[in-house]
């Protein structure tokens, strides 16, 4: 996370451990109820959304036996990390996660099968899916609802050693960026390791090591399977994110009973803010190794069985309250200041308080690659001519680049441009005029952020046009 008091930042490093490595499994345990289990191989619907919710995603795994997942809906994250992001995903797993139906396919009978596999050379591979949405979170006042219906790998003692399955959420701005963990936030809806009857809910945010959110455990709590074991049958596992009480809570919950909750009152509003006010995409997979298994026991090992799948029957994102409304369409006026945090869309940024005058916030981390989407920008029959955007940096020397413009898609041509550097640091606030070509009507606003450097180059507070 940035230092917004003005001096430069401390440089890129890899990203830490993501998962709670908890000591004590049993002091946050609660025997969860056995409503919601089901039996051990059954297939079951999506549910209808309960009265005042609305389905905003749901993904229930049907399809023929062997085939892949629905690519409108998910995308495959291959190798042993993201592209120059850190090594073995920033947990120190050691699979090889592939799209390869071995590793990742549906079952013919409604399920999705995330599958470790080991070659003959004692190479692991699994399976790793991520929704293309990023953006996931509840509307002002309002509540989100993320759950699934999972059976974890039937594989206990020995021969479970160094599994580990996960149904978890991150923050938008980690994709592209992948090295602004854990600032950003994590949402672990349900982690399991090692085969024990134990599932996992951690909320990770703020820095590393240890921070407001006491990094890289995190914020976390455990609890049992009833009914049945996580291994023997299927459990639903919920998170529900509640802005619609004075205090923001997050909720995790196993077959329908609570067992986990993190407030907005236990961090600083800073950290909480860089860690929920944006969008989230969901993750499932099947690691093998890494610094959770590492904190019970280790693995994997000579003794560890491959071949043992993470089944998940469905995912469903529901929506309630808080008055939710579409995206602006024409009523954005390219002639007032619009803010940088308002964005429709984006790629790599996140957002952070401001010392600005207005206060409020500004987007962060903007790095080659990265944009950021504005719908409905109204420019009317007079044509503007200039753009102008308020911009700070505490880039290091011979670090800068470009903030550009461009109209309705990513991929036109920039209307406009100009170069950025150091301004003295992250609040350190200068606007910055550019010529632009004519514009007039009403169009979809891009900017777009340009450097031959990968580090950070700007921040971004506010933009405006005029003729």
């Amino acid at each position: 996370m940035r230092d917004t008091s003005g001096t430069p930042r401390t440089p890129r490093r890899p990203r830490p451990l993501r998962r709670a490595l908890l000591a004590v499994v049993g002091t946050l345990a609660l025997a969860a109820g056995a409503a919601g289990a089901a039996s051990p191989s059954a297939s079951a619907s999506v549910p209808p959304p309960p009265s005042g919710w609305t389905q905003v995603f749901a993904d229930d795994f049907e399809g023929a036996a062997g085939s892949g997942v629905n690519t409108s809906h998910w995308q495959y994250a291959t190798g042993k990390g993201y592209p120059g992001g850190p090594a073995n995903w920033g947990t120190g797993e050691i699979e090889t996660m592939t799209s390869n139906r071995d590793n990742v396919s549906l079952d013919g009978s409604g399920n999705l099968r995330i599958t470790p596999r080991r070659d003959a050379s004692g190479n692991w591979t699994s399976g790793r899916i991520e929704t293309n949405r990023t953006d996931f979170q509840p509307p002002a006042g309002g509540k989100l609802r993320v759950e699934s219906r999972i059976q974890v790998p039937n594989v206990t003692g020995a021969a479970a050693k160094g599994y580990w399955p996960a149904f978890w959420m991150l923050g938008a701005p980690f994709r592209g960026n992948y090295w602004n963990w854990p600032a950003v936030g994590e949402l672990d809806i349900m982690e399991n390791t090692q085969g024990m009857n134990t599932v996992f809910a951690t909320m990770h945010c703020g820095t590393s090591p240890g921070g407001p959110c006491n990094e890289t455990s995190g914020i976390g709590g455990s609890t049992t399977c009833s009914g049945m074991t996580c291994q023997a049958g299927f459990h639903t596992y919920r998170m529900e994110w509640d802005r619609s009480t004075s205090v923001e809570e997050i909720r995790f919950s196993l077959d329908g009973v609570n067992y986990h909750t993190v407030r907005e009152n236990q961090v600083d509003a800073t950290t909480w803010s860089n860690a929920t006010d944006h969008g989230f995409f969901i993750i499932l997979n099947v690691a093998m190794g890494g610094g959770f298994p590492d904190a019970f026991g280790g693995g994997p090992d000579a003794g560890t069985q491959p071949g043992h799948s993470m089944l998940v029957d469905y995912v469903q994102v529901l929506s309630s309250g808080g008055g939710t409304t579409p995206p602006p369409t024409g009523d954005r006026d390219a002639y007032s200041a619009i803010q940088a945090e308002s964005y429709d869309a984006q790629s790599g940024v996140m957002t952070e308080s401001t010392s600005d005058s207005g206060g409020g916030q500004n987007v962060g981390a903007v790095a080659h690659g990265d944009w950021l989407q504005f719908k409905g920008v109204t420019f009317g029959s007079n044509p503007a001519r200039q753009f102008s955007a308020r911009v700070a940096s505490g880039a290091a020397s011979g670090v800068s680049g470009l903030v550009e413009v461009r109209l309705d898609s990513r991929s036109n041509a920039p209307i406009g441009s100009f170069a950025v550097g150091s301004t003295g640091g992250w609040q350190s606030w200068r606007t910055i005029p550019a010529n632009i070509g004519s514009v007039t009507g009403t169009h979809d606003v891009y900017l777009t952020f340009t450097s031959g450097q990968p580090a950070d180059f700007v921040n971004v507070n506010w933009f405006t046009f005029s003729h």
